[in-house]
């Protein structure tokens, strides 16, 4: 297992699938086609216009996904952690689901879509920042956010309960995540997470600090408070850029780290740069057996994520419930 979670091997893997990616899919594209000197002009246009953009936007969102799931286990020392504790996913969802509802669609369309999930996903974790900040310690930052998600999902059901046939569709299509709708415009928006992946990697030396506890990470000089806010406002960003952009992805941010850390290690120099290239490669290996395995219907990506990433988890809880004292 711990040649397969390496640099190179991932890297590998994620070449094939995306060979695979541009290949196949309701129409099939041989490699001679997609290299050749003189290409055919539809499948030309198939691979700029539909292939390529969705092939990078899954494998952007899968590593950015996956390494804020990294850190955030990291931020509360729990392998068990997920960007959802801080209530950005939920808060995202919320707003594009109210945008979908209320008809805002009809004013800004997909655009109006990404700027709600992105405004609804920032404006959550600053609110559990906020009520955090007034408890001593983490627990109340972690209970904020539980809080916080509780609302925010049952808002997303009353929306979807005040939704009609059309909207309904349209509203469990984007909540299953999905990457159908990705097109050259969502991809150059997802480009914004790489400066924002960058700036989470280089708190990996106060991430392993961390670990040791407040107390101990405060005399070796590190701010916590200044820390700590950095980190989720990082994770804040990233969560609701990737939702407003596909929909909800689960279990990717708290599967894959968790992964990592029990084959590598819990090192977050390697473990940041390790979970982003495994987010990419899970999440385009379940992207492809979307496109492809009842095509030319397609499987949203969520759905699939969860329904492998419930029960590995469950196993991977059983199977370590001594190391982690659960």
């Amino acid at each position: 297992m711990k040649a397969v979670i390496s640099y190179p091997a991932l890297l590998a893997i994620l070449a094939t699938l995306a060979l695979v990616t541009l290949g196949h899919g309701a129409a099939s594209l041989p490699l001679k086609d997609i290299f050749s000197a003189h290409p055919d002009p539809v499948s030309t246009a198939i691979l700029w216009e539909i292939r390529l953009p969705r092939l990078l936007l899954v494998v952007f969102v899968g590593g950015a996904v996956a390494m804020t799931g990294a850190a955030i286990q990291g931020l509360f020392r729990n392998p068990l952690a997920d960007p959802a504790l801080i209530g950005v996913s939920s808060g995202a969802a919320l707003f594009a689901v109210a945008y979908l509802v209320l008809g805002g669609s009809a004013w800004l369309g997909q655009t109006g879509l990404i700027l709600s999930a992105f405004l609804g996903g920032l404006l959550a974790t600053l609110l559990v920042v906020a009520i955090g900040q007034r408890s001593q310690g983490i627990a109340g930052m972690l209970l904020a956010g539980i809080a916080i998600n509780a609302l925010c999902l049952a808002g997303v059901g009353l929306f979807t309960f005040l939704s009609d046939d059309g909207q309904l569709r349209s509203v469990a299509f984007w909540a299953l995540g999905s990457f159908a709708a990705a097109d050259w415009s969502a991809t150059l928006a997802s480009l914004l997470l790489l400066p924002a992946m960058y700036l989470l990697y280089r708190e990996r030396r106060h991430l392993d600090l961390i670990t040791l506890g407040d107390h101990a990470a405060s005399h070796l000089g590190l701010d916590i408070r200044r820390f700590r806010l950095r980190v989720i406002l990082y994770t804040a960003f990233i969560i609701s850029l990737s939702v407003s952009l596909v929909g909800i992805i689960s279990f990717v941010g708290l599967v894959v780290p968790h992964i990592i850390r029990l084959v590598r290690g819990s090192t977050h120099g390697s473990l940041l740069p390790l979970s982003a290239l495994l987010g990419s490669v899970v999440l385009l290996f379940a992207d492809n057996v979307g496109r492809i395995v009842l095509s030319p219907a397609e499987l949203p990506v969520g759905l699939l994520t969860s329904l492998v990433g419930g029960p590995f988890f469950v196993y991977l809880i059983l199977k370590q419930r001594d190391r982690l004292a659960i």
